[in-house]
């Protein structure tokens, strides 16, 4: 039973570190909130017909739609826009790089909000070099502008912020309702879809459709994989390891980011944005690891 949770964890990570590299090449095409559209659709879509294959969407559950809409706004709008307006700024390595500030953010929130960390020497040293690695990073270079701009660190931030803030609240206030996972992600989902339709200008979407394989990272890379398994992921390693356990799943994709970005793309990734990675990553680290060693005391 551990062995699953593992798993899923790192296939999570996995999935997320890869959707830079498409969130990147759908904005040479889309703005970005025209990818966070579709994302949400083919997101939408399979989750949707599962739910009602399996028979979990219930009108009884819509006595918690203020939840649902939370989780619509800052677990999905605010957190992919973050990440997909980051991305058409910056390096798809440096924007998954500063996507480690995901567990750092989540602890300061869990530690205010839930109660389920204290703080402690080796977390706050955590914090404070995950934060200079975001510093580094975002440092004013004069030179190229789709290398490293503070606005696009900011908006990664933002992102992480904001997936940080839905651990939390998902474990305080959606997970105990015991609806099924697939109906939860619907109904998150389906409120973001309807809050996008309204705001979003479609003018120009179709251009995506101009290169198949960018549509396809876009709908089955972003959408399919991204949104819709990697939700059913989400809500899972939240239930079996915790809000913040699981926000350590940010270890990841900063990795798989860098490694698609140099390797594969052929980004040239300068020594401090290394660097920036490497701090935030410590920091991490830190953040994480009196965690994982009281798990271990007898009784916990």
């Amino acid at each position: 039973m551990k062995a699953l949770p593992l798993a899923m964890f790192w296939l999570l990570g996995i999935i997320w570190g890869s959707s830079f590299i498409y969130m990147k090449m759908a904005s040479q095409f889309i703005s970005p909130l025209q990818i966070v559209l579709l994302r949400v659709l083919f997101g939408l879509a399979p989750i949707a017909l599962y739910a009602h294959y399996k028979d979990a969407l219930k009108w009884a559950h819509a006595k918690h739609i203020g939840h649902f809409l939370v989780m619509a706004v800052v677990g999905t709008i605010g957190y992919y826009y973050g990440f997909a307006k980051g991305s058409s700024i910056l390096l798809s390595g440096v924007a998954g790089a500063l996507s480690g500030l995901t567990p750092i953010l989540s602890f300061l929130l869990a530690l205010v909000f839930l109660g389920e960390e204290r703080a402690s020497i080796y977390k706050a040293a955590g914090i404070a070099i995950g934060f200079l690695g975001v510093l580094v990073i975002a440092r004013p270079t004069g030179g190229d502008i789709a290398a490293t701009t503070i606005e696009g660190v900011l908006y990664n931030v933002v992102g992480s912020l904001s997936v940080g803030a839905s651990f939390v609240y998902a474990k305080k206030y959606v997970i105990p309702l015991n609806i099924p996972v697939s109906a939860l992600i619907t109904y998150q989902l389906g409120l973001s879809l309807v809050i996008l339709a309204v705001i979003v200008d479609l003018e120009g979407i179709g251009d995506i459709w101009s290169d198949p394989y960018v549509a396809a990272g876009l709908a089955l890379g972003l959408g399919v994989l991204g949104t819709g398994l990697a939700f059913i992921i989400y809500y899972y390693i939240i239930d079996k390891l915790g809000a913040v356990s699981a926000s350590s799943v940010a270890y990841i994709p900063p990795v798989v980011a860098i490694v698609i970005g140099v390797f594969l793309v052929g980004e040239k990734i300068d020594p401090w944005e290394y660097l920036g990675a490497a701090l935030i990553l410590a920091g991490v680290v830190l953040v994480s690891k009196k965690q994982a060693d009281s798990k271990t005391k007898p009784g916990e």
